[in-house]
């Protein structure tokens, strides 16, 4: 096992890392920018190095900067959360050329899966049923019409290189295409640095169903269930449950059991997560994420397995400690994400918080790193913390979560709590029957 990481990540995940070390009786080290300096995963990490200033790429995205950090503390592994340099596989690779572990997979499976042709393809050769649309990147106007044309619009344009809802366009008709081509391409190459896009069918009403894998690098492959997320808003999950109330036990079993089975053919390492647009009982693979995910604490509630644990252990060397027949679900979870924004115009509101008191009692989780007093900065993704609950079944965990958001008081800046009170009153969200529109669809309404 490792005898001290660095996490070269900041906020609630930082410290749901640094929690789950030192429980492992693993020394940790806290890289953080300058904005950071006051973080609690800083006050409470073993060590603490500051890598540069507030910007991102100047510092959680600084690779030259992080590797320093490690040498001068001697940490021997790096735990890189989610975002940031997560799922970076040069990072990963400028890591094993200095001898340091990488707590996830190999730069090789992030490169593929990194690459949405590349994964797509790779889907198809594991047996992972993928969504109907070209091969791999379309470069020609006419091409693109007569792959649309094959399998019927609506289609949907994606960039290869794509990620977090951007660099995507809805194409309903042939005249359409050459525009939205163009400017889909256009976008992927000022965001990703390659404007190579491919097309699928677009598809009209689906739940976004995710499959938690881990895998132990060494041929074998386990899944821990599924999770909903199909309450989005522009691409960006706000709500997740798990299991999805989509599913039935045998699909959620065949489902888990491909994705398994394929994680274990691909050598895979550590935590994953597979995800699918699932419609009339089908299921079509959309991309991989080679990371640990947000919302990973609804699977930990179901499971009462700790996953951070799991991707130290086979990191490390060592082998899972668990097998698939010891994978059980008990009862039912659902994360909120609590975010510094207004709940209607989601305009971002750092500030001083003057006043923090957040729910507890039994089956409730709060993953956060603020405190009062604690100033939350305008220069990153405006998520505070996460609110996870869990209940005997789905409608015991909506009655527990209404109790707890009403709770949750947050003082000095504007938060989303407002948004999910209203959400977990909804007649819609109490039935389940929600598609991966549903969210947008009733902002506007709201409006």
């Amino acid at each position: 096992m490792f005898n001290k990481v660095l996490i070269a990540n900041r906020g609630e995940i930082a410290l749901r890392i640094l929690r789950a070390c030192k429980e492992m009786g693993i020394q940790t080290v806290a890289a953080h920018s300058t904005a950071d300096a006051d973080a609690m995963h800083v006050r409470l990490a073993d060590q603490s190095v500051c890598i540069g200033p507030p910007s991102s790429r100047d510092s959680y995205l600084n690779m030259h900067e992080i590797v320093a950090a490690c040498e001068i503390t001697g940490a021997d592994a790096i735990h890189p959360g989610y975002g940031f340099l997560s799922e970076n596989a040069k990072f990963a690779e400028i890591l094993e050329a200095h001898g340091i572990t990488f707590i996830g997979p190999s730069s090789d499976h992030i490169k593929v899966m990194g690459d949405k042709i590349m994964a797509k393809q790779t889907a198809q050769r594991l047996g992972i049923p993928v969504v109907p649309g070209s091969d791999g990147a379309v470069t020609e106007d006419s091409e693109a019409k007569r792959i649309a044309a094959d399998i019927g619009y609506p289609v949907i344009i994606k960039a290869a290189s794509g990620g977090g809802g951007r660099g995507m366009r809805v194409v309903n008709s042939a005249a359409e295409m050459q525009v939205a081509l163009q400017t889909t391409r256009s976008e992927a190459g000022a965001a990703f640095g390659d404007d190579a896009v491919y097309i699928e069918k677009y598809l009209g009403k689906p739940r976004h169903i995710e499959v938690q894998v881990m895998g132990d690098g060494k041929g074998k492959g386990v899944h821990l269930g599924e999770r909903d997320c199909s309450l989005q808003r522009r691409h960006q999950k706000v709500l997740e449950e798990a299991n999805s109330p989509a599913l039935t036990a045998e699909q959620r079993e065949k489902i888990g059991m491909i994705c398994a089975d394929a994680i274990g053919d691909l050598g895979y390492s550590g935590a994953g997560t597979i995800e699918f647009l699932y419609e009339n009982g089908e299921f079509y693979f959309i991309e991989m994420n080679t990371r640990l995910q947000v919302e990973h604490p609804v699977t930990e509630m179901i499971t009462r397995i700790d996953l951070v644990n799991e991707q130290l252990r086979v990191a490390s060397g060592q082998d899972m400690s668990f097998d698939q027949k010891d994978v059980r679900f008990q009862g039912h979870a659902i994360e909120c994400r609590i975010n510094a924004e207004n709940a209607r115009t989601f305009v971002p509101s750092p500030g001083e918080i003057t006043y923090y008191h957040p729910p507890g009692g039994l089956g409730v989780r709060v993953d956060s790193g603020v405190f009062t007093g604690y100033k939350v900065p305008p220069y990153y993704d405006s998520l505070i913390g996460k609110l996870i609950v869990v209940g005997r079944n789905r409608e015991e965990c909506l009655n527990r979560l209404r109790r707890s958001l009403d709770e949750f008081v947050v003082g000095g800046i504007q938060t989303t709590l407002p948004l999910f009170q209203d959400l977990v009153r909804n007649k819609d969200v109490i039935a389940g029957d929600y598609d991966i529109h549903w969210l947008e669809n009733y902002l506007e309404k709201m409006g």
